[in-house]
């Protein structure tokens, strides 16, 4: 199972998306919108939800959406307020998970959750914008999927999180205090560790509590010191925006 997705700057927009994706044979409880969304009723979810997420959870009728996608929910998600998740595969993804809703989910569903893109879809929901999620058994069907996103207007997952990057690269130059040269030296190793702190599975752990699971992932690159240099500030940059658990620095 794999995930394809796109932000779309109009909900509209990203409705007829959903329906289009519906079209291509992909079920639709493997899509899901997410979208800014103003009416949240506080009710709280389990107690092993995931730290730092899913403040509240409230049902919201079908009609709610525009592209009904069965049950949805609204969350208030730290460091990026109200959502809106149209389709479970959506409200498990950010955070609503445990008894409320993820045990409607088959397991291989939720394995091919894209956690690691959790950031990108926050900070394109914080700017407004919504987002579409299907996952696919196929790399056939993922690219039917690609093309039908981009011809309806839909920005790739990988150029918003260029977008994302770009916005902060000057403030990280800045805080990496080696200088310009080194920075652009240390840019890869640093930016990866960044965006591995942001990580769904990295969010409320230490970086003792992580470096298993880093290595595991990126090899002989998290003990670099770019790389760590990269996670610490990834994790002060979420603790920032709301989304921490408190740990701003490691021990």
């Amino acid at each position: 199972m794999q995930s394809v997705a796109g932000v779309f700057v109009r909900r509209d927009d990203a409705e007829r998306a959903a329906a289009a994706l519906e079209s291509l044979g992909i079920p639709r409880d493997r899509i899901t919108l997410l979208t800014p969304g103003a009416d949240t009723r506080r009710v709280p979810t389990d107690e092993g939800e995931r730290p730092g997420v899913g403040a509240a959870l409230g049902t919201v009728t079908g009609a709610a959406m525009g592209f009904p996608l069965g049950a949805a929910v609204s969350l208030l998600v730290p460091g990026v307020g109200a959502v809106i998740a149209s389709g479970l595969i959506g409200a498990v993804l950010l955070g609503a998970g445990g008894a409320a809703v993820g045990a409607t989910l088959e397991e291989s569903l939720v394995t091919g959750l894209p956690r690691d893109e959790l950031f990108v879809y926050e900070d394109a929901l914080r700017g407004g914008h919504t987002v579409v999620i299907a996952l696919v058994e196929d790399e056939a069907l993922a690219e039917a999927a690609r093309r039908t996103l981009a011809g309806a207007g839909a920005e790739a997952v990988d150029a918003a999180r260029e977008r994302w990057w770009l916005g902060l690269r000057s403030a990280e130059q800045e805080e990496y205090g080696d200088g310009p040269q080194a920075f652009e030296r240390d840019e890869a190793l640093y930016r990866r560790g960044f965006e591995a702190a942001l990580g769904a599975d990295a969010r409320g752990h230490a970086w003792n509590e992580s470096v298993d699971r880093l290595r595991a992932r990126h090899g002989a690159d998290a003990d670099t010191p770019a790389f760590r240099r990269g996670w610490e500030r990834g994790q002060t940059y979420l603790y920032d925006l709301g989304g921490g658990t408190g740990l701003k620095k490691s021990a």
